[in-house]
């Protein structure tokens, strides 16, 4: 598994969100400009996390694009399923795979089903609010 711009880019954009709510709705251009990425790419992601209620939108004069619920009530694995072709460490494993004919004496696929598992419940532990307060001032002190 290896996650693509696309599903970084995503995070990104909405940990600036999340840290600029208080702004109302966010131009794209300025998140683009903050976070150095392209304003078209990011035009690409928005789509689908306002399509999944990730995200709200506003045309016009003072339009723009905010979270739809709290920072807090996004997960990180929510984002990157939405963004990601797939999370799953094996093929045999990812949603609508065709049953693999080798399953029933497979020796790896718990092992790859207990992975599976893991990454999973990693990502769901984090939120876009824990993104935020991960990267604020003063957590990186070191004695």
């Amino acid at each position: 598994m290896l996650i693509s711009t696309r599903g970084r880019y995503a995070l990104r954009m909405l940990a600036d969100m999340a840290e600029h709510q208080a702004d109302g709705y966010v131009p794209l251009k300025e998140i683009a400009e903050r976070q150095e990425l392209s304003e078209k790419y990011l035009e690409t992601i928005v789509k689908v996390l306002v399509r999944d209620g990730i995200l709200t939108g506003l045309r016009g004069k003072g339009g723009g694009y905010r979270l739809s619920k709290s920072p807090d009530q996004f997960t990180v694995g929510r984002v990157l399923r939405l963004t990601e072709e797939s999370l799953s460490p094996v093929a045999c494993l990812e949603s609508g795979a065709a049953p693999c004919a080798k399953m029933a004496e497979c020796r790896t696929l718990a092992m790859w089903q207990g992975l599976d598992r893991a990454i999973y419940e990693y990502l769901e532990k984090y939120t876009i609010a824990d993104l935020v307060r991960m990267s604020e001032p003063g957590d990186q002190y070191v004695i």
